[in-house]
């Protein structure tokens, strides 16, 4: 819920098709102009057709972005879209970001993208939850999409839930994969698509990936998104479920998932 749909929104976007879904959700929400922080290499160029005015820049330009939000209108703004946290360790950072990185004690996405939001504020600009103008996204409980898990996929589930909630909590990785009562994989520095690849080799076919929200979840950034992506490489992994933290999770391109699941017989179920 928005206690007040703002005029101008300022989007900070990564790559993949959540920029595109922020865009639209924010339009039918009522917001009249939207602006964008665009990364060259990692934002799509497509997403410049969809908005009001695009400033493309590097990751690690921290000066430039905020120097392009406090002009921009915008007094609240979204990230949306995947930065990775080791892209702002930047071959050429600029002085901003240098600063930002040195006062760190430790260097992940909490404490980042925090110090970011931080400078955010300090130019007059709100960061908004991530799923903001998207809630009609987020994961309901219970079977998603593809068949009804059996009962060994529920064992799992349960199982996988409590493992990738410690791991998340030890500020590890938030997806494990799992297969009959055995942890396979758990996300760390690779990514999520990475550590299902690798935890689908070791189970063969059958395995069952679950991603769960941090305890005390900063809903800001980093926040749990599923997608066609995921689950096009869960296919090439031979999972056979998708588990995601109910109410806490987006699904991007929903009825894509829905169709796409139920002809790969793959689970997509909310924890």
């Amino acid at each position: 819920m928005h206690p007040a749909i703002p005029e101008t929104l300022a989007i900070i976007a990564g790559s993949g098709v959540y920029p595109h879904a922020m865009v639209r959700g924010a339009r039918a929400a009522g917001v009249k102009r939207v602006v964008v922080a665009a990364f060259q290499n990692e934002t799509d160029p497509g997403l410049a057709d969809l908005v009001d005015a695009i400033e493309w820049m590097r990751v690690g330009q921290l000066g430039k972005m905020l120097g392009f939000l406090k002009n921009s209108g915008a007094c609240h703004a979204v990230m949306s879209g995947q930065i990775a946290p080791k892209n702002l360790f930047d071959l050429r950072p600029d002085i901003k970001a240098l600063l930002l990185l040195a006062k760190l004690r430790e260097r992940n996405a909490e404490s980042i993208f925090g110090a970011i939001a931080a400078s955010m504020s300090d130019v007059g600009v709100e960061l908004l939850p991530a799923t903001s103008f998207m809630e009609e996204c987020l994961a309901p409980a219970g079977v998603i999409a593809g068949p009804k898990p059996g009962r060994k996929e529920l064992a799992d589930i349960e199982y996988g839930f409590r493992i990738a909630k410690e791991s998340s909590r030890l500020d590890i990785g938030q997806t494990v994969v799992v297969k009959t009562g055995t942890v396979l994989a758990v996300e760390a520095f690779e990514g999520t698509n990475a550590a299902i690849l690798r935890g689908g080799s070791l189970g063969k076919k059958g395995a069952v990936m679950v991603k769960v929200s941090k305890p005390k979840q900063d809903m800001r950034f980093d926040v749990p998104v599923i997608g066609p992506l995921t689950l096009e490489t869960a296919a090439q992994a031979g999972l056979a479920v998708i588990a995601v933290e109910a109410g806490q999770t987006l699904l991007l391109e929903k009825d894509k998932l829905s169709s796409e699941a139920a002809r790969l017989r793959i689970t997509i179920y909310g924890v």
